[in-house]
């Protein structure tokens, strides 16, 4: 009988709970889309190259601890939800214990219902989890460039074990939760539970007045000494921003339950238009009951629209970084005495790698490093200097493409290899103040039109500054002059057979080595191609782009779930208000537009703070994502709001369409 009541109570309460359904299986979905991951055909495909294992395995690692947290918030979620359905049906419940069941029985009969929720929101869920990680997979295999020759199904039951576990100890919280607040209610509780009125509590303008002021004073505070200490600087001012931050919100929606109310009533053509006055009333109400409820859905928002924001700006920062810093297929760096040029062509055909035969194009060059003393090291801040030949510089050009160059015989100019930032000109600022070179007994002065912000060659690390100087100087250079002598083969391959030459390339490295070591002695050497930085730089961007979007929509889902079963359950309450509305001649329209502006108020005002609060955040993250390269912030800001409003905006329709059909009683 039991099992059979649970079930009715269940199929009942669908259609008026469909967005806490919801809610549980975009749970399910998602924790099992990124807990799958570890079996999925495209991490078994990266990790085969050596290469990516470290990328895979940090982002395996990462998303179990981060799964940790998801799985409290989606814990405090739906035991958030429960609260208000319990809240819903206490006359339901306390009927039960009118016709004599045991608060046992009773708690019995929620267990059940709790039970048949949560296999039909793990059953749906995962299903939809299935085709979503295959989606996943696919979309990681584009970004990778992975060549897949059969695309497979795959079904993670590590995935579905782990999502089981975590779920079935958060509804076994849902059950106990349950048990004990009947326990501890009263018969009469329970079935007056709808008798009950709110006490509408109003301030004198003056006490919200000066609680706004607070807040707003703590929130300039707080995004003061944000913009002024940066995101990296974790100490006790740190903790302190942040806690005056959350004073400063909470303060600020505290303040609205008698601000908001006393300033339109100021306005009577605004309080008596329509059913504003009514609608006012309702929601200081709300805020009377809900503003802490309101600051940590704000606080979340601004975790999601920080994250989201921010994974992808790094995503957009790191790929366009990647593209700029490997101009050509492949460079082979090596630092010894003893060599010239033209030996590193040599020992790579000893290895089994002929550049004649193997790329299309290259060119092998000279970078000398000169110590500078007395006044130039002054005058320059610093002791050494790498410097290139205009010959040199020019035949790297023609590797990307470009024209040569020129450059007067008593004039230096200077390749910086990284692009200049927006309000900076690299022709005015920072070298070309009429700094003096001094090489020997010649002196050189700066060409303000030579100034190349592009990198002239692949490598895995930031490009030094090269000073480029012309022929004759590099010609004359003495020995005593030169500390290090760093030597460059840069080339690409030929078309259509790049994979087959990184290949070779790569397998003749040991012999490179042990080549250079009988030549020379001792050395330092690096090879450096496309596809091993892209490879690189898609595994930073891939751990970065995984996490900010798993935690941006568990946050974002959060946030709207919260507010929506809020709304819901306000509206269940209100019905008799709004059954007196009708009775006294209220339109439907006019009644429909009520449940919308107050639908709309509740979750536009935290939304609107939290925007605000993360135009502070994401300025300050920025400073710090900005050192990895030049930002996006057009493509960020514009992807985080085509989630918000898929996601947000999808929970404030679905909202608005179900109150609505509560207050017409349908």
């Amino acid at each position: 009988m039991f099992c059979k009541l649970a079930v009715r109570n269940v199929r009942r309460s669908m259609r008026d709970y469909t967005l806490y359904f919801l809610t549980l299986m975009f749970g399910v979905c998602v924790f099992y889309v990124f807990n799958s991951l570890e079996s999925q055909w495209v991490m078994e495909a990266l990790a085969v190259n050596n290469r990516n294992v470290s990328y895979t395995g940090a982002i395996l690692r990462l998303v179990n601890v981060i799964s940790v947290f998801v799985a409290v918030v989606l814990a405090c979620l739906i035991l958030y939800a429960n609260h208000f359905m319990l809240r819903r049906r206490k006359k339901e419940l306390g009927t039960y214990l009118l016709l004599g069941m045991t608060q046992g029985k009773v708690s019995r009969i929620l267990f059940l219902e709790t039970l048949c929720i949560g296999l039909l929101a793990l059953a749906v869920g995962l299903v939809m989890g299935f085709f979503a990680a295959q989606l996943l997979s696919a979309f990681t295999a584009s970004l990778f460039q992975v060549v897949v020759e059969e695309f497979t199904f795959v079904f993670s039951w590590k995935g579905v074990g782990k999502t089981v576990l975590y779920f079935a100890v958060i509804f076994l919280l849902v059950m106990l939760f349950n048990a004990v607040t009947i326990s501890r209610k009263k018969l009469l509780d329970l079935l007056q539970a709808r008798r009950h009125n709110q006490r509408l509590r109003l301030r004198s303008v003056t006490a919200s007045a000066v609680m706004l002021a607070v807040g707003v004073a703590l929130l300039i505070a707080a995004y003061t000494m944000l913009l002024r200490r940066g995101l990296l600087r974790v100490d006790e001012l740190f903790w302190l921003m942040l806690a005056m931050g959350a004073a400063g919100t909470l303060l600020f929606f505290r303040s609205l339950s008698g601000f908001l109310l006393k300033l339109c009533k100021s306005n009577q053509s605004l309080y008596y238009r329509g059913l504003n006055c009514f609608i006012l009333r309702q929601f200081n109400s709300a805020i009377n009951t809900n503003y802490l409820s309101m600051t940590v859905v704000c606080l979340l928002l601004l975790l999601a629209i920080g994250v989201t924001a921010c994974s992808v700006g790094v995503n957009y920062t790191v790929e366009n970084k990647s593209d700029r810093q490997t101009p050509v297929d492949m460079t082979v760096f090596v630092e010894a005495d003893g060599l010239t040029a033209g030996d590193l062509a040599d020992l790579l055909q000893e290895a089994g790698f002929d550049p004649e035969t193997c790329l299309e194009e290259y060119t092998a060059v000279r970078r000398p490093v000169l110590r500078l003393e007395g006044e130039d090291r002054e005058v320059w801040g610093t002791m050494f200097i790498h410097i290139m030949s205009l010959s040199d510089f020019n035949s790297l050009r023609v590797l990307r493409g470009e024209g040569p160059m020129t450059l007067a015989s008593d004039r230096y100019g200077l390749a910086v290899g990284t692009e200049p930032e927006e309000n900076m000109d690299p022709q005015k600022d920072g070298w070309a103040e009429g700094k003096p070179l001094r090489i020997g007994d010649e002196t050189y002065q700066a060409d303000p039109e030579f100034c190349y912000t592009k990198a002239l060659y692949t490598s895995s690390s930031s490009i030094d500054t090269t000073f480029i100087l012309p022929d004759q100087v590099m010609e004359a250079l003495r020995p005593e002059d030169v500390v290090i002598l760093d030597f460059f083969l840069a080339g690409n391959y030929p078309k259509g057979a790049e994979e087959e030459m990184e290949t070779l390339l790569w397998a003749c490295y040991p012999d490179f080595c042990d080549g250079l070591a009988q030549r020379v002695g001792g050395f330092s050497m690096n090879f450096s191609t496309k596809q091993v930085e892209y490879l690189d730089t898609m595994g930073t961007k891939l751990l970065v782009l995984f996490i900010g979007l798993y935690l941006g929509v568990i946050f974002m889902v959060t946030s709207a779930a919260v507010l929506a079963l809020q709304q819901l359950s306000q509206a269940a309450d209100n019905l008799p208000r709004y059954q007196v509305l009708s009775r006294l001649g209220v339109e439907e329209r006019m009644r429909d537009r009520s449940v919308y502006t107050q639908i709309f108020l509740a979750f536009f005002l935290p939304l609107s703070l939290a925007v605000v609060h993360s135009v502070v955040g994401i300025t300050a993250a920025n400073e710090v994502i900005v050192q990895l390269g030049k930002l996006d912030t057009v493509s960020s800001t514009v992807t985080t709001a085509v989630i918000i409003l898929l996601v947000y905006g999808a929970y404030f329709a679905a909202t608005c369409a179900g109150a609505r059909r509560m207050v017409r009683g349908q």
